[in-house]
């Protein structure tokens, strides 16, 4: 369920997606409330799960990683202990750092990396002795679009139903 955000909400997530490392007294001056407002703020978009985490995003070639791939995986057995011990094998291969169970010709669509091709058939066949039965993977070449800001607005504020006026009611 989403959650009612206000103008300064939406600022302050706004500040925050374009940089996560500012500091609260940075943030409360962007959004014009005391530092104690904007760290309770923060705090109720933590804890409503608004803002999930804030992390540094790093750089996958430059960290040792120069092979970025996308998996899609289709499982041999659609019943939910297969289910479970193949969502168990992604969690556990720290290569795979991001993975969406989707709906539609595969089940699975897997971020991996990889320091070098030896790397790769290691998560391959971790994936495929699981529960993997058709593993397809694309090889990154070039980043088009980063992953982006949401576009946030405030939420709209609840309309006013007009009364229903039964007969004999004057305005």
């Amino acid at each position: 369920m989403a959650v009612d955000l206000d103008e300064i909400d939406v600022q302050l997530l706004i500040s925050l997606q374009e940089d996560a490392d500012r500091t609260n007294v940075e943030l409360a001056r962007l959004v014009g409330l005391s530092p104690a407002a904007t760290l309770h703020r923060v705090r109720r978009l933590k804890e409503t799960g608004v803002i999930r985490v804030i992390r540094a995003e790093l750089d996958p070639a430059a960290a040792g990683f120069p092979l970025q791939l996308y998996v899609t995986a289709a499982l041999a057995r659609h019943d939910p202990r297969s289910s479970r011990v193949f969502d168990d094998q992604i969690r556990a291969l720290p290569q795979i750092i991001a993975a969406v169970n989707v709906a539609g010709e595969t089940d699975y669509l897997l971020t991996v990396v990889a320091r070098d091709v030896a790397d790769l058939q290691t998560v391959l066949a971790s994936l495929a002795t699981r529960g993997g039965s058709r593993l397809v993977t694309y090889l990154r070449l070039a980043e088009v679009k980063p992953p982006s800001r949401l576009p946030l607005a405030p939420s709209a504020p609840a309309r006013r139903q007009p009364r229903n006026r039964g007969l004999g009611e004057t305005s």
